[in-house]
């Protein structure tokens, strides 16, 4: 369903890109702003990005616990500039999927992903355009979410069984080989869950992420999951990121001044891949939408005692970015309170990280409660704490995306049966 979207004030490209570029700005500024006030920039600054460079990054990796504030704030806003030279250079059209994207990896770049464990991704999906001839720009977007298995390369270079040069170099040739084969893996990939996992490339790189972390334990190569963590609220960091959902918020209104009243036509849609809201509801609600859901979650986990570190941004990033491209409360809320109330039942503690990022990334399975209903919904966000938190041994840590692996599985095993005994909603 399309609605009327004349009330817009129309966004040229420019416009949206300078919209986003506030991301990592804000990020530089706060970042070198804390760094000073903390302990000196050349001190803190140097060190951090040093630590989070040389870290291994596999799950769980949080960049505030190695690097800093400062230092972190500086790679997430490097990450986000680089991207957002791609989406410029290339001249590619913001739509929901490019936004997507473009937070999810920003977001992920708190934990997981840093200036060095990427670019060798990005290089073979280059490559990957030229030997296809093909133009690079039609598979930018794969590449920025196969950055989930940045660790990868990461956790290769810093072996300490080869000498340094040699292992960076193998490092960042499996980094190449990734992002030259995630591309023809993800188009077929998408065919076993019929668009109801969100996160397409995190299923995509379960398997690619099994395969390789396997292949390394035939060779005596073990990669053991870590977990080093931000243990403590910093009202700095709550205070950027209310900042930046405010702003969003702002800008919906501002783009579309009949965002109240028009909000819950939102609601309408399933979430099922393709679900673009920039199409269907225009700018205005999407950005008002992405914020409302990024403030949202800011207040469910401080409301649970949870701590909002870097793993934890991750998933709210990841959120706020689909809420371009599928997610909102409706749809969500059935899958998360499946998430917690397994939780809950299994006497997990849902205070901590690994829990509160499971029921954040949860919502890839967000169209199955849109098209099924609340209670299927729930039923999915209970299947998806089962899995989610057991499959992450199979890849040993190396997929970011973890969650969307569980995902992948959850959806493929729930359609056939949901299709057999329920009627999709139209």
């Amino acid at each position: 369903m399309l609605i009327c979207k004349h009330n817009e004030k129309e966004l040229h490209k420019e416009d949206k890109l300078k919209i986003f570029a506030v991301f990592p700005v804000v990020f530089f500024i706060f970042g070198i702003a804390y760094s000073y006030y903390e302990s000196g920039i050349d001190s803190s600054l140097k060190s951090g990005l040093k630590n989070i460079i040389l870290s291994p990054t596999i799950l769980i990796t949080d960049f505030l616990a190695v690097g800093g504030i400062g230092a972190t704030f500086i790679n997430v806003s490097l990450i986000g500039f680089f991207n957002l030279y791609l989406i410029r250079k290339y001249k590619l059209r913001i739509n929901g999927l490019i936004i997507a994207a473009y937070l999810t990896v920003m977001g992920f770049s708190f934990f997981g992903k840093n200036i060095f464990n990427i670019f060798p991704i990005y290089f073979g999906g280059f490559l990957y355009s030229i030997r296809k001839k093909i133009e690079f720009k039609n598979i930018i977007v794969s590449i920025m979410f196969a950055t989930s298995l940045a660790p990868v390369v990461s956790e290769i270079s810093f072996l300490d069984i080869l000498p340094e040069k040699i292992s960076v170099l193998i490092g960042i040739s499996f980094g190449t080989f990734i992002g030259f084969i995630v591309t023809p893996l993800a188009s077929h990939m998408v065919k076993f869950y019929d668009g109801y996992n969100i996160y397409n490339l995190g299923f995509t790189a379960g398997i690619l992420g099994t395969v390789l972390t396997s292949s390394l334990r035939s060779l005596d190569i073990n990669i053991e999951p870590v977990s080093i963590l931000y243990e403590r609220n910093n009202y700095f960091i709550i205070f950027t990121l209310l900042i930046l959902f405010l702003y969003l918020m702002t800008i919906g209104v501002y783009v579309n001044k009949d965002c109240l009243k028009q909000f819950k036509i939102i609601f309408s849609y399933s979430g099922k891949v393709v679900t673009d809201y920039t199409y269907l509801v225009g700018y205005g609600l999407t950005f008002f939408n992405m914020g409302i859901m990024g403030i949202l979650c800011m207040i469910f986990v401080l409301s649970i005692g949870g701590v909002i570190n870097g793993p934890v941004i991750a998933g709210i990033f990841t959120v706020v970015g689909f809420s371009a491209f599928g997610k909102h409360l409706k749809n969500c809320l059935p899958i998360i309170i499946g998430v917690l109330a397994t939780a809950l039942f299994l006497d997990k503690d849902i205070t901590s990280t690994s829990v509160i990022i499971t029921m954040l990334f949860s919502t890839t399975l967000a169209p199955i409660s849109g098209v099924y209903g609340f209670t299927i919904g729930i039923l999915a966000g209970i299947l998806h704490f089962i899995l989610a938190t057991n499959v992450g041994i199979i890849h040993g840590g190396v997929n970011l995306y973890n969650n969307g692996f569980a995902g992948g599985l959850v959806a493929g095993f729930l359609l056939p049966i949901l299709d057999a005994f329920f009627e999709r909603r139209k």
